[in-house]
């Protein structure tokens, strides 16, 4: 024990010396210029020329034989030879079989297992593009994406099925439906194993020379609701993807240490793939890197820190919910935490309170950093130096190759400790939202700047504290829940008029989803009644608990919701 917390003593000390050389960066060249737009402190990437797939697996002779990933509850893994040789065997499937072709949407719908990132790369190498999808959602919201997307096959678990087929029902599709089996169960009739594709000794592999795909070619395809609205398929790019991975790897403010053949990281998994936040961050920028990658399928308290020290997490990624968590469970103690050494906490900002917290329960102090960014990012826009500590709320300056400005809403540059909205410029920055050029055209400036939706403040060192809001999204343990999306389900029962959804503060989610109902003339429903039939079309973080009954809806003139009315009346 004495020799292990040395080693961890060591290696924090070498990340807290490095934050001086952020000073020095900040002091030789202001990151504020004279039209007030924050530049990089950071040295400028140079963006790899080659397709994500090619980036992800560029070191794979340095590291066959280490672990890519493993189940934190079974123990069921793959290594990084056998990663990349069933993922090409199955892309080569995906083009003979179910006749994948250049730019074809492929809907994922996997929680944390360690099958994902090999079946996310298999799609891409055979020259589709991964559309990825929340397990939990319902077939109402599964077929709103499968329609958008206009997916071709569909990658799920047994137990989804049921889902995806009546999914595929309402929106009158006919998909096929490959499924990964993780128990050795038998699997639905009508669908097709992963491991069979994947295992598939006899198939030929020169198909994959068919694929013509590059740097700028749309490879991920999340949907995000962006500033409003109903959720927009985000376009990125390989070159989106590789060059965030690329921002992040900067020596004052890289978040991990080298893959030697006596040193492996290990990052536990707790944040949904299907998220930006753990598709770049986790999945695609450290398996590049040759660090392990500990699955955790179902959150659990005690299942999540029992992990954390059974194997040796040292790098753990966090959303604010689960920050508080490890400040206050009974779980979270020094020898849970004894091995973590860089905490990196996104999606929200934290107050130094709750960082302290968790130093109390280490008994520590451990690097701690915060990010900013966003599913039209690819995500990062923002990160805290190696060992920052002089303000937790903040999230950090632009990462290299960005820009940020913070506008009045005349789009008037503002100056340092200004509020007003952060705008974006960087090569991670989308390309837009599929077939939507509307919405694409009200997230981007005339001059190519993207606005964010979110207030912020930038002091004279360039880091950015994220102030507020001014998009309409209510964030609950870090997702997002668009209000027009419940607000159109309430409208789709036969005694609501009108309604609208606002976000009111919760002591453990965030924010909780509120709704206001104009009910139909001569109707009578009772709360319980729409909160169940809003409740059962979509996913538990959405769910309503709490209904106001109003005679009209506040709009403006234009027939916007003021939400901002009736967050004064009953938030």
């Amino acid at each position: 024990m004495v020799s292990k917390n040395l080693f961890v003593a060591k290696r924090t000390l070498n990340r807290l010396c490095q934050s001086s050389k952020y000073v020095c960066v900040v002091r030789k060249n202001s990151v504020w210029t004279q039209d007030n737009i924050i530049k990089s402190p950071f040295k400028s990437v140079e963006i790899p020329n080659c397709t994500l797939y090619d980036y992800v697996w560029q070191n794979l002779d340095r590291w066959p034989e280490r672990t890519l990933a493993v189940c934190a509850t079974t123990g069921r893994g793959y290594t990084y030879e056998q990663g990349f040789k069933l993922s090409n065997t199955f892309a080569a499937n995906l083009r003979k079989k179910f006749k994948i072709r250049d730019g074809d949407v492929v809907a994922v719908m996997l929680p944390n297992i360690p099958d994902f990132p090999l079946v996310t790369m298999g799609i891409m190498e055979a020259g589709g593009t991964v559309t990825t999808i929340n397990p939990i959602y319902t077939a109402h919201e599964v077929q709103r994406q499968l329609l958008l997307s206009e997916a071709k096959l569909v990658i799920t678990l047994p137990e989804t099925v049921k889902i995806i087929r009546e999914a595929l029902a309402i929106a009158k599709l006919n998909v096929p439906i490959i499924v990964v089996n993780t128990n050795g169960e038998s699997i639905p009739e009508g669908t097709v194993l992963f491991n069979e594709l994947s295992e598939d000794l006899h198939v030929d592999k020169s198909c994959l020379k068919e694929v013509r795909r590059g740097p700028n070619d749309i490879c991920f395809l999340p949907y995000s609701s962006g500033t409003t609205g109903l959720p927009k398929g985000v376009e990125l790019s390989m070159r989106n993807l590789i060059v965030n991975c690329e921002q992040v790897n900067d020596p004052l403010i890289r978040c991990h240490s080298e893959t030697t053949a006596t040193h492996q990281d290990r990052a536990l998994v707790v944040l949904p793939l299907f998220h930006i936040f753990a598709a770049t961050v986790l999945m695609f920028h450290k398996m590049s890197l040759g660090i392990k990658l500990v699955t955790l399928t179902k959150f659990q308290p005690d299942t999540f820190f029992e992990a954390m020290e059974k194997y040796k997490t040292n790098l753990l990624f966090v959303a604010p919910p689960l920050m508080l968590l490890m400040g206050s469970h009974p779980a979270s103690t020094e020898r849970s935490l004894q091995y973590l050494e860089v905490l990196v906490n996104g999606a929200a900002p934290l107050a130094s309170s709750d960082v302290d917290r968790l130093f109390e329960r280490a008994k520590r102090k451990i690097d701690f950093r915060q990010g900013y960014g966003l599913t039209e990012t690819s995500p990062t826009v923002t990160l805290t130096p190696v060992g920052y500590t002089k303000n937790f709320s903040g999230t950090g300056p632009p990462i290299p190759n960005t820009d940020l400005r913070i506008v009045d809403s005349n789009f008037n540059n503002l100056g340092p400790n200004e509020t007003g909205e952060i705008l974006i410029r960087g090569p991670q920055v989308m390309r837009g939202y599929r077939n939507n050029p509307q919405a694409t055209s009200e997230v981007f400036t005339s001059d190519g700047w993207f606005r964010s939706g979110d207030l912020g403040i930038v002091d004279e060192d360039g880091i950015l504290v994220v102030a507020d809001r001014l998009k309409e999204l209510i964030k609950v343990k870090g997702f997002q829940v668009p209000p027009a999306e419940l607000e159109a389900v309430l409208r789709e029962h036969p005694s609501v008029e009108d309604a609208a959804v606002i976000g009111v503060p919760h002591s453990v989610n965030g924010e909780s989803p509120k709704a206001f109902a104009v009910l139909k003339k001569g109707c009578q429903s009772p709360a319980e009644e729409l909160c169940a039939f809003v409740n059962e079309r979509v996913a538990p973080y959405k769910r309503i608990q709490h209904i106001v009954f109003l005679d009209s809806i506040p709009k403006s003139q234009s027939g916007k919701i003021l939400r901002r009315v009736l967050k004064e009346q009953y938030s």
